[in-house]
């Protein structure tokens, strides 16, 4: 689990608690449920009018996905592609049959056993791009939604205040209730504006960056697998596909034996 997306906004909604508790204000002076209600609901069904319903059904995966997902350690998996390598030298491809059951990444096991199967060099290839290509239009739309509901909600927050505005006008004969009245009429903008800031947008750009750790895993794995059915030497595999790993990034048993 990575906890990046969750510390970094309990932080921020600490910061902004704190400063409406300095600024001489309480925690119910924002917690109305009438601009909850309407900037929530609003902004999610201006959010699904964007997509389809199979896009509204994904959006629980996806928030799942923002706040405990944590991509995969890269390291360990050319770890894993060195040493079916290793075996495929000395056994040949047939050999890795037993192996593969073993393996937790379900891509790479696929696609060994798509090479186990004798496709070709090139359909491997092309098939196994497809699928990223895939995962990266997928993860784009999941995302998406995000950033869509991050650009309406300061605009439903205003519609809340206008309407709030109103009621306010209506009742200008009442001047000892004006000023609690226009405060509360702000109320809707802020959660707009703090919804759209400390939520949405970083859940866009969290769910971006996770997909583009992990397609950039998959086109890793297809290098590896390409030269496991090609019978490369293992050592060879072995820097090959560290250099296209993060700087930093530890490879468990990656030599050679």
């Amino acid at each position: 689990m990575d906890f990046a997306f969750i510390g970094g906004l309990v932080v921020t909604v600490a910061a902004v608690l704190w400063t409406q508790n300095h600024e001489g204000g309480s925690l119910t002076d924002i917690l109305l449920v009438g601009p909850l209600v309407l900037v929530i609901i609003g902004t999610i069904g201006v959010g699904v009018m964007g997509g389809t319903l199979k896009d509204a059904a994904g959006t629980i995966k996806q928030v799942k996905k923002a706040f405990l997902g944590k991509p995969k350690n890269a390291g360990e998996t050319v770890g894993t592609i060195v040493k079916m390598a290793e075996r495929a030298r000395r056994e040949g491809l047939l050999a890795l049959e037993d192996a593969i059951k073993e393996v937790d990444d379900e891509f790479l096991r696929n696609g060994l056993q798509t090479a186990i199967d004798g496709t070709d060099p090139d359909e491997l290839y092309e098939i196994l791009t497809a699928q990223i290509q895939a995962k990266k239009a997928a993860d784009k739309q999941g995302a998406k939604i995000f950033g869509d509901m991050g650009g309406y909600a300061p605009s439903v927050g205003i519609c809340g205040t206008v309407i709030s505005l109103t009621v306010v006008l209506a009742n200008l004969s009442d001047a000892a209730a004006l000023g609690p009245m226009i405060a509360g009429a702000f109320v809707a903008t802020f959660w707009g504006v703090a919804s759209a800031n400390i939520l949405y947008l970083p859940m866009q750009s969290r769910l971006t960056r996770l997909s583009a750790l992990e397609t950039a895993q998959m086109e890793l794995v297809v290098e590896g697998i390409l030269a496991i059915q090609a019978g490369s030497n293992p050592r060879s595999v072995a820097k090959k596909l560290e250099s296209l790993l993060p700087p930093g990034t530890t490879v468990p048993d990656a030599k050679a034996a």
